[in-house]
């Protein structure tokens, strides 16, 4: 496992703080959340040791500190992925990082293809549980069972207490499975046919691996998914990440009121 005391020390004396309950991690058209969340002064990406950086459109890089609602938070603007050529460490390492700081909770969020109709196009959804489709596990590898078990019970990865306390504070929220993919290309309209088929409601190319890691390190994880688009072949209309970015952006408000909202409960 990756040294994280570097990254944890140009956290620390940037924040003046060295214990956090909680980290948010914002995804594809998300990351401006963060600075409305948190606010105060971001760290780039760049200026953490071994934090890698997006390279993709719509995830800003940069790191949050902030006290919202009474909870002192790490506010991660953009992730790095799989299809970036980046490797599961990377991928996971936030989640590491954030777990190093003390912090408790982790709210994983991602723009999403709706599977399932039911689910509203331009709102956040919880995610339930998810289909590891990645091709591979951040877990692979010699374990240190001082930091988590050999294998590990993913009975409930996504916090059903958790996401109860997201429903009271946005009584209108949908929930459903999320299918976690490599990506970089969208899906074909056969393998949506397909994930439908195994009990998939959202599909996207982010999450599950930090999810997995999240739990290996003890957090509680609570997954929201904004639905930017239908998936491919349920409309006739081609995929493009503009359009996905551009809809996470107009979810931002409720997805910011129940950011909020969750965090000042905890």
């Amino acid at each position: 496992m990756r040294d994280l005391t570097p990254a944890r020390r140009a956290v620390t004396e940037a924040t003046g703080q060295n214990r956090f309950r909680a980290a948010v991690i914002l995804g594809s058209g998300l990351s401006s959340l963060a600075a409305s969340l948190a606010g105060g002064e971001p760290i780039p990406y760049s200026g953490i040791p071994g934090m890698p950086v997006s390279t993709v459109q719509g995830h800003e890089g940069a790191l949050y500190a902030g006290d919202i609602g009474g909870t002192s938070t790490l506010a991660f603007a953009g992730r790095v992925h799989l299809y970036e050529g980046r490797s599961e460490a990377e991928v996971t390492f936030a989640i590491r990082l954030a777990a190093d700081l003390g912090c408790e909770v982790t709210v994983l969020t991602n723009a999403a293809g709706g599977i399932n109709p039911e689910l509203p196009v331009g709102a956040p959804s919880l995610i339930s549980d998810h289909l590891n489709l990645t091709g591979t596990n951040p877990l692979t590898g010699p374990n240190d069972d001082a930091a988590g078990p050999r294998f590990l019970d993913l009975t409930e990865v996504y916090d059903a207490g958790l996401r109860t306390l997201a429903s009271s504070v946005d009584p209108e929220l949908r929930s459903g499975v999320y299918a976690g993919l490599a990506g970089p290309t969208y899906e074909t309209p056969a393998e949506v046919r397909m994930l439908r088929t195994m009990g998939a409601d959202l599909v996207g190319m982010s999450t599950v691996l930090e999810a997995m890691v999240a739990r290996y390190l003890g957090l509680r994880v609570l997954g929201i998914s904004v639905v930017t688009n239908p998936a491919a072949g349920l409309t006739q209309e081609p995929l493009s990440h503009d359009e996905v970015a551009a809809a996470g952006r107009r979810a931002s408000d409720r997805l910011d009121n129940l950011l909020g909202g969750v965090l000042a409960k905890l």
